[in-house]
């Protein structure tokens, strides 16, 4: 006898303006590659907007969508919400409603990105983990202190789940594939799509054993950077990261200019710098409050170091940084205004 047909699932992927599409589309293709491989229609997907009509994505590509309000009484299996900078812009009081109504009817609702924020202002994530991408992870804990903040690239938390974006898509994909077609469809497809290790979960955004490309940092400088990035806000002098890494403050300026090409200061100085960044474009915290939680006693000083590395102060990067990256003008990381010679290596600035 012939096989019975397949339950048709339906996915909604909601997209805001200047979303990833490559995340997006990485994501559904796991989708079309098993309903091609299996030869039924197992799922199927439609874009949504708010208001419908061709969205720009991020890369400046145009694809159409149908308005929120077409499919708002349907009952999908699966609802992706898709999006990337200034997510908070995006979230309407009709987009929460939907997101709601369809938790209720038990659907599984996921966010991609920075979608994960999309979710925590609809209500979603209370006394739930998720994750965002890493640039925007200092923010996503400040706009959902009611939720906990992992920095894996995928999080499962009954029927929601939210993923980092990038290629990290296609591991949520196939493990949905997996859910419903089973392992040998799940395996077909991640072959198909030359995707030979499907990632779950507790796999960290930011593995820190081997470079992308194939380069390995030293121990040593790996440690100093993991001990910098837990002591953003309370800083550590380059002194104690070295007596406490047992070595010497002249051999870790060497690792740092072998392996990272600046300095122990510049490296931390920049890092910290990098997530003021985040809190200023993506918050509405004072700017004294930021400087506080980047580690600088002084707004001024704050000020002066940010305008250096970014080329503007945080007030206007406030308004421009607004502005997808990819549209700005102006180079995310500026060369240094002083050379290394010029900052102290006895203490952080």
């Amino acid at each position: 006898m012939p096989d019975p047909t397949p339950a048709l699932h339906e996915i909604f992927a909601f997209v805001t303006p200047h979303f990833n599409v490559s995340a997006t589309t990485s994501f559904i293709d796991p989708f079309r590659v098993a309903n091609y491989l299996s030869g039924k229609t197992r799922f199927s997907w439609t874009l949504v907007s708010e208001n419908g009509g061709e969205i720009e994505a991020s890369n400046g590509m145009r694809v159409g969508t149908a308005p929120l309000k077409d499919v708002n009484e349907r009952n999908p299996w699966l609802i992706l919400v898709s999006s990337s900078w200034t997510p908070e812009r995006f979230a309407s009081r009709e987009l929460g409603a939907s997101l709601q109504k369809w938790q209720r009817s038990g659907a599984i609702i996921g966010g991609l990105d920075t979608g994960g924020i999309l979710l925590a202002k609809s209500g979603l994530l209370k006394g739930k983990t998720a994750t965002v991408h890493y640039e925007h992870i200092d923010a996503f804990i400040e706009m959902a202190p009611d939720t906990t903040v992992s920095e894996n690239m995928f999080v499962q938390d009954e029927r929601i789940f939210t993923c980092c974006g990038g290629t990290a898509s296609t591991d949520a994909g196939l493990r949905l594939v997996h859910a419903v077609a089973g392992e040998s469809v799940a395996n077909a497809t991640a072959r198909y799509l030359f995707h030979h290790e499907v990632r779950g979960e507790g796999r960290s955004q930011n593995p820190k054993i081997v470079e992308p490309m194939g380069y390995v940092t030293s121990g040593v400088v790996r440690a100093a950077i993991d001990m910098m990035e837990a002591h953003l806000e309370t800083t550590l002098s380059i002194p104690q990261i070295a007596e406490r890494l047992g070595v010497s403050q002249r051999q870790l300026s060497r690792l740092f200019d072998q392996y990272v090409f600046k300095s122990p200061v510049a490296y931390y100085r920049d890092i910290r710098l990098d997530r003021a960044r985040g809190l200023v474009t993506q918050t509405e915290l004072k700017f004294s409050e930021i400087a506080a939680a980047s580690g600088f006693n002084s707004q001024v000083h704050f000020s002066r170091a940010y305008s250096q590395r970014f080329g503007l102060t945080p007030s206007a990067d406030r308004i421009e940084g607004r502005v997808p990256f990819e549209f700005r003008a102006w180079p995310m990381y500026k060369p240094d205004l002083k050379s290394d010679a010029d900052v102290s290596q006895s203490a952080v600035p």
